[in-house]
């Protein structure tokens, strides 16, 4: 989330060793490689984006990667160009890493080693000090990879079961008896299951997501990149939590179809434009008290 790193500079142009000045045929064949070594991983990936709606937002990765390099265009332009054999090794490394993940069936091995082989190539023909200047947009990359299947579990059932926890303890304030059991929650009228599609991790990935993007766009600080990173969690969480509370006072107080269909699924989306907003007016007070201590 940080700026460009700082890197040498050339007060003189330079074309040699640029990948810029390659012949358009080697271009073509490296990339033909790629596409043939990576095509179905890529398409799986896409498939994946477009059917788990935990991962919709990986679209919107790798374009904002794009984004941030061609914004930087000039500035890495002028960068001296150092291409390092040791690229060679991390390629090794990268193919490696692939070999693993398509053997053992993994996903997440064979996808992340893509990474691994752009930043072997970055290495080889521009030297480490494009890559430095680089590593934004390809550690942003990492969030178009959805994580594996046993970390992701681990993350939605604490948030599941907190999510309940706070439903269970705000709906009674609010004049709705509740018996809370794990992630069940016991209303009057009907039980609530918070299942793993209401844990909240859709949204907290999508708001992580998006809060990267908006810090990056918005803020020159590091910190406050930072910390716009770290409140949209609590805010996706509370989003969440609201949603199911929510939910819940639909069903007590107007109707049991309210629990599913039409109205819940337009609670989501609801609470997530509400955690856009929440992050929005987190960003101005937060400038409001630097601008009273002049930090800004």
């Amino acid at each position: 989330m940080g700026q460009l790193v700082q890197t040498d500079v050339s007060t003189v142009p330079k074309v040699s060793s640029d990948p810029r000045s390659l012949p358009s045929g080697q271009i073509v064949i490296l990339a033909a490689l790629l596409l043939w070594l990576y095509g179905p991983t890529l398409g799986g990936l896409a498939k994946q984006w477009w059917k788990d709606p935990n991962f919709s937002h990986g679209f919107f990765v790798p374009l904002f990667s794009i984004f941030v390099l061609w914004r930087d265009r000039a500035r890495l332009r002028r960068l001296v160009a150092r291409p390092s054999n040791t690229g060679l090794v991390v390629l090794a490394f990268a193919l490696l890493v692939f070999i693993v993940g398509q053997l053992g069936a993994e996903l997440f091995l064979s996808r992340f080693s893509l990474l691994l082989v752009l930043a072997a190539l970055i290495v080889l023909f521009q030297g480490w000090n494009f890559f430095r200047a680089s590593l934004f947009p390809w550690l942003f990359l990492a969030l178009m990879i959805p994580i594996p299947a046993i970390i992701f579990n681990r993350i939605t059932f604490p948030l599941q079961i907190l999510a309940s926890r706070l439903a269970a303890a705000t709906l009674p304030l609010l004049g709705v008896p509740v018996l809370r059991e794990g992630n069940v929650i016991h209303l009057p009228s009907l039980a609530l299951e918070v299942a793993e599609a209401c844990s909240g991790i859709r949204s907290l990935m999508s708001l992580i997501t998006l809060a990267i993007i908006y810090g990056y766009l918005t803020e020159k600080y590091i910190g406050a990149r930072w910390l716009l990173v770290l409140v949209s969690v609590p805010i996706a969480v509370l989003a969440n939590s609201t949603r199911i509370i929510g939910t819940g006072l639909l069903v007590e107080y107007w109707n049991n179809d309210k629990a599913e269909g039409y109205f819940h699924a337009s609670w989501g989306w609801i609470m997530f434009v509400i955690s856009l907003l929440m992050l929005y007016i987190f960003r101005r007070l937060l400038h409001a008290v630097w601008s009273k201590r002049g930090v800004v």
